[in-house]
């Protein structure tokens, strides 16, 4: 292995994981993060870090507001909506098991297609970005005014609510599906309509970290879930860690748009 990188002299490196949608109280992985946080550090060579797991965006922007952290890991709608308010640039990305937002579906027990959908009750926990729905998810196919809304607070009342009638049709997305098989009655619930697949979580630079923080971190994010470093990234669920580049972006933020 290659010698640490000098350490940085001012203060930790704050990484800030904002899971959207994710499985799991931050309390419960919040030790996962601080194991996978020490292996960052050791192989970047930071004298000290410190990394702290969202599910909330008001709450995520309530600690970068309060503690301007480094680097962050957003789920996509995520990155899209902060991505120009906190001149995010990215430097990699992750696909996390369980994730959730590689793919997203209408699900119904009565409707056979999207047309049967549109003017009926649509549940979801995803609509409270209506541009990130409307623009990367949908991509035109429809808007959110097709529906009567019926908002959700939780992946798994989204679900319950078509199981139960309560709802015509349901917005979700891959590891809501994937969870559907495993309730009680899902029987004859079936996918009418689904989105194109889009990429996993992104690892990206908050204007703190400097140039050269920048590409050392982007440049170990090859390397840092092989060797000793591949039980700390499967404990928190990582498949696959890699460099990127914004340009590789660039195609969804000018669908997303400015807010």
């Amino acid at each position: 292995m290659a010698a640490p990188a000098q350490a940085r002299a001012a203060g930790p490196i704050r990484i800030l994981v904002l899971r959207e949608h994710g499985v799991g109280s931050p309390s419960l992985v919040q030790p996962y993060l601080d194991h996978f946080v020490a292996l960052a550090a050791e192989r970047n060579g930071w004298a000290d870090a410190q990394g702290r797991y969202f599910t909330r965006r008001d709450d995520a922007e309530a600690f970068i507001g309060a503690e301007k952290p480094d680097f962050g890991i957003f789920s996509l709608g995520a990155f899209l909506a902060l991505r120009a308010e906190y001149r995010l640039e990215v430097v990699g990305q992750v696909a996390v098991t369980l994730a959730g937002g590689h793919q997203y579906y209408l699900i119904s027990r009565r409707a056979s297609g999207l047309p049967d959908c549109k003017g009926q009750t649509l549940a979801s926990d995803h609509v409270e970005d209506r541009r990130f729905v409307e623009r990367v998810v949908a991509h035109g196919a429809f808007t959110l005014a097709d529906f009567t809304l019926v908002p959700t607070q939780r992946p798994l009342q989204t679900t319950k609510k078509v199981l139960s009638d309560e709802a015509v049709c349901g917005l979700v997305d891959d590891a809501q599906l994937a969870d559907l098989s495993h309730l009680q009655g899902s029987q004859g619930v079936r996918t009418v309509w689904q989105s194109p697949e889009l990429p996993p979580m992104v690892v990206a630079a908050f204007p703190e970290a400097s140039a050269a923080e920048r590409r050392r971190f982007r440049e170990s994010l090859a390397t840092l879930c092989q060797g000793d470093g591949e039980s700390a990234c499967g404990e928190v669920g990582i498949v696959s860690l890699r460099p990127a580049r914004s340009s590789e972006y660039a195609g969804l933020v000018a669908a997303y748009g400015k807010p």
